[in-house]
Order: structure tokens, then sequence, then C-alpha cells
């Protein structure tokens, strides 16, 4: 069931945190802290005749939402007109300490049947630790409040987004995917030690490593899916792959046929911008019954490989043909080992744009183009 002072008193779903705090401030004025301390002017009044929640179950965790319940003596159970979440991010110590810190979230609902559901995008991430705490209080006549102590406090963390968020993420993207162009191979650029290094010691075999953290921070391919980066953007006045790249001087060219034919099935994994113009979309390759086809289907979005606004194949005259989207840049990540043999590795003529790396790049948070209302 989900809390209904929530519903009532937190109706935007845009609201930021300091808004949440602000809209509560009413039914909740500072709220005592865990060690049960308070400002004399609180309007909050402390008896231990109201049971303290213990064993506290978190459930049915998503990206933006939990389900909540404990257990509580009887005694004066029946005086509980309210319950008093005390969420916040679980602190990081790696984090920055000049960043200013978070604002602790205090929520106040009526008291409803257990378990019950907290939702709000505007103050839960995807993929995040939490703690939470909980009170039970009785709002007097004249507008005090009686509290519990507070329970023990429970740590939890937030789920990546879901194939119905990734489904938003991938609507948004066709909105500015542009036309169709032509392509005919896919690219992967590196430095020259790292083409060496496989063929010493892989015998030529690019092997997949897991993906970074760049892109949607709720994005269930970060950190999990194995992979092999590509590109197939081309220039438009050639047709040609560009010879510019910020991931080093050295490119393995193959020919689209060896990555992408009938016998692969094609993924969405993410759509994002860091803070530019321009945007990036994540698509993943997957050889069918492969360990990487078999992650993708339980969590990305499936696209048909002969129509979709962003990589197609398609056969004309019996000849396999490849288009890409133009106003985005792809990038592509193939789940299986790719044999040096299979393509050409050259050196290319262009620059080293270090600039445009994503390599762990975070996404635009305010971004209108590209963010969906969940959590981040």
């Amino acid at each position: 069931m989900e809390v209904p002072r929530l519903d009532h008193a937190l109706n935007s779903p845009t609201s930021p945190c300091e808004e949440v705090i602000k809209n509560l401030s009413l039914e909740a004025i500072q709220l005592c802290d865990r060690d049960g301390n308070k400002s004399q002017d609180s309007g909050i009044a402390e008896m231990e005749e109201l049971p303290v929640p213990h064993n506290i179950k978190i459930s049915n965790i998503t990206c933006d939402s939990f389900k909540i319940s404990w257990e509580m003596d009887s005694k004066s159970k029946d005086r509980i007109t309210h319950y008093f979440i005390d969420l916040n991010k679980k602190e990081n110590k790696n984090s920055n300490k000049f960043k200013h810190k978070d604002v602790p979230t205090k929520l106040v609902a009526k008291a409803v049947p257990l378990p019950m559901t907290v939702r709000g995008h505007w103050f839960l991430s995807p993929r995040t630790e939490y703690t939470v705490a909980v009170q039970t209080a009785s709002k007097q006549v004249d507008g005090d409040y009686v509290v519990s102590e507070w329970s023990e406090i429970i740590e939890f963390c937030t789920a990546d987004y879901s194939k119905v968020h990734l489904t938003q993420l991938l609507e948004k993207a066709e909105v500015i995917a542009g036309r169709m162009l032509k392509f005919s191979v896919f690219y992967r650029n590196q430095h020259k030690e790292y083409f060496d290094y496989i063929r010493e010691h892989h015998g030529d075999a690019m092997q997949p490593s897991v993906k970074d953290n760049s892109g949607s921070h709720g994005s269930p391919i970060s950190g999990k899916l194995e992979g092999i980066f590509f590109s197939c953007s081309t220039e438009f006045n050639t047709g040609k792959p560009p010879q510019d790249s910020p991931y080093g001087r050295y490119r393995f060219e193959i020919a689209a046929e060896k990555l992408f034919n009938p016998n692969t099935n094609l993924y969405f994994g993410d759509f994002y911008c860091m803070y530019t113009a321009y945007h990036y979309v994540i698509l993943v390759i997957a050889p069918v019954g492969s360990p990487g086809d078999e992650f993708c289907k339980q969590r990305l979005p499936q696209l048909n490989s002969k129509d979709n606004k962003f990589l197609t194949c398609t056969e004309e005259d019996g000849v396999l043909v490849y288009h890409h989207a133009q106003d985005v840049i792809l990038e592509v990540i193939y789940t299986d080992p790719v044999d040096l043999s299979l393509g050409t590795v050259a050196e290319i003529t262009g620059h080293q744009l270090m600039s445009l790396s994503t390599a762990n790049a975070k996404k635009d948070p305010s971004c209108k183009t590209c963010n969906i209302s969940v959590g981040r």
C-alpha cells in the first residue's frame, strides 16, 4: 500500500529534496535526529509508551521506490497516527569533502497497514546505497507530536533501471536519432601497446572486459556487462570512419557483417550526454544464445535489427547492407571475443582527441533531452 501522506504532500514529481522538506515542515517540524536530539521549539515530545519499530524489512526495491515494514509491540499501538522515516544516502568515504552534502530526507506518513511503499525519484536515485530508520508518532490536538525512539538503522541499495525505464530512454533517443547513413565497417581505436598485448598474451583475440560506469547512473550494463567497444560512425562527406579518435592512434577495422548479422541480436543499452550538445546511444550486439545474449535478454529492450532508428542490417539483392543514425554518436558493445585476423590494424592519420573520450563519463542530470522522470 502506498503512503497516502506522500501522495498528498509531495504531488510534484520534479520537486527537489529541499522542496520535499519544505512541504513536510507543517507535519514534521524539525524531527528528532537518530540520537533523539531535537530543538526546544520543535513541537515534538518524546514518550516511551509508543512502540519502537524493530525487525525492519525492505523489499520490492526498484530504482526509485521500495516497500518497508517492521514489527511493533502491541502496547499503545492504537495511539499511532503517523510514521516518521529518516532516509539518507550512505556516506561515501571517497566522496569530495568540499562538495555540498546531500540534504537528508525526513518523510512523514499517516499510519497505514504495512508494508507500505516509499516512492519518489526526487529523493531516490538508482544503484545508490541508503540508510533508513523509523519512528512512530502520535499527533496531538494542539498539533504537536509524541514520538517513539528511533528504530535501528537499516542499509539497502536501490536497483538499476528496469526494461520499462530503458524503453522510456529508448523512445527519447529515437526522437533525435536523425536520418540513417550507410556504413560498411566497425572500428576500434587503441594504443599500439594494446594490440601488441593482445597478440602476445591472448593469441590475437581481443577479449571482452567489464563496461565502465559512463552513461546513466541507473544503466544495468555499467559495471556488469562484458564486451568490446566498437564505433561505426562515418563522416558525412566521405562515408568513411573519421580519421580522429579519442582512444588511440591505432585502429582495428572489421567488416560489419562479421559482427552484426542474422545470427546476432541487437539491444538498446543507454542514452546520455556529457554536458554537451551531442548525445550518445549505447547498443549491444550479442551472438544468439551467447552468455552476453542471455544477460541482455533479461535486462535490455531488444531492437529489430532490420527496422530501428539507430543501427540496421538489411538484405538487398542477396547482400547485407548497413546503416547508422546520423545525429547521435553510437557506441556499440560486442559481447564475444574478436580475433584480429578478422580485420586489419593500421595507424590513423588524424589526431587523438582526448576531450571526446567517454571513459567513466558522468551523465548530465539536468539535460531534458536524455533524462527520464526517475532517479538519474
